[in-house]
């Protein structure tokens, strides 16, 4: 499944060589002509949320209860704000929901929102318990992996396991598609230790950019409150594979993360001619500054 979040969002709550691609536990072989059917079942996902989506924090992850979206507590806080509070929801269902099911729910004006399932990080949580700790992180992790700071959707690459340990589902399509490593990214939302991103490749300082910048930049004002943490694989733990992250560590705590790829396009070269959104005029001290593309700032 493809999605993409803005950063506000964050605040409510390989290099492939020649010859056959090893999926990662969970890995699934499937038919071109099945593909594009089976994108809502496995971590193919588009990015999109706001960072104010992270700060909207009326309502405790902890205090949700996926069987009583039409509690008071629950119609309180999302008639807040109800764009912004559709938006989370929309992002926390496709995190911790499994494929194929819905959650609904009907405003006071009775206009009903209906989200759709995805990954299933929490299926305890999701089926009316309160959420696990191995849950919270997960989650926390699922919706810093989907913001983007430019609030554009991009498609993107999630991988993992769910709480109890079952592997995301990736297709070796998906990972010759997605082909480039971006980062990690863990947390717990739930009990306000904050939100982490590492990288999982590196920028080469103002030379490239990304469309989504929140892992890759490693800069402190890059997707506030995500704070980076500079490289995975010097906090992180692989998977036997090295496909995926199994859990990085942080402030003496230990946290299950996500692991995210993208498309090499989605990366932007200073000098290609072009300038990017992710660019400005300036002297290329700065990554967002790019002169040989957008000129110098007068």
């Amino acid at each position: 499944m493809r999605v993409a979040l803005p950063a506000a969002m964050l605040l409510w709550t390989a290099t492939l060589a020649c010859g056959p691609v090893e999926g990662p536990p969970g890995y699934e072989e499937e038919p071109a002509s099945q593909r594009q059917a089976a994108r809502s079942t496995n971590s193919e996902t588009l990015n999109g949320l706001a960072f104010n989506g992270l700060a909207f924090n009326g309502l405790a992850f902890n205090g949700l209860a996926f069987n009583g979206l039409n509690s008071a507590s629950f119609s309180a806080w999302f008639q807040q704000n109800d764009s912004l509070a559709e938006m989370v929801m929309r992002y926390v269902v496709t995190c911790a929901v499994p494929a194929g099911e819905t959650r609904t729910y009907t405003d006071a004006q009775g206009n009903t929102y209906v989200w759709q399932g995805s990954l299933g990080l929490a299926p305890d949580w999701a089926s009316g318990q309160p959420a696990t700790l191995r849950e919270q992180q997960l989650v926390s992790a699922c919706l810093a992996a989907h913001v983007n700071k430019y609030g554009r959707t991009v498609a993107i690459s999630i991988l993992g396991a769910n709480a109890r340990g079952q592997p995301i589902p990736t297709s070796r399509a998906e990972l010759l598609e997605f082909s480039q490593r971006e980062g990690c990214f863990f947390g717990n939302l739930f009990n306000g230790e904050g939100v982490y991103a590492g990288n999982d490749a590196s920028l080469l300082g103002w030379i490239r950019s990304s469309v989504r910048a929140c892992a890759l930049s490693g800069r402190s004002d890059a997707c506030p409150p995500i704070t980076p943490i500079g490289s995975c694989a010097a906090r992180c733990t692989p998977d036997p594979t090295n496909t995926y992250y199994t859990r990085c560590t942080h402030g003496g705590i230990t946290y299950v993360p996500l692991t995210t790829r993208i498309h090499p396009q989605d990366i932007y070269r200073c000098g290609d001619g072009t300038c990017q959104f992710t660019e400005s005029c300036g002297l290329g001290v700065l990554t967002a500054q790019c002169i040989l593309d957008c000129g110098i700032c007068f």
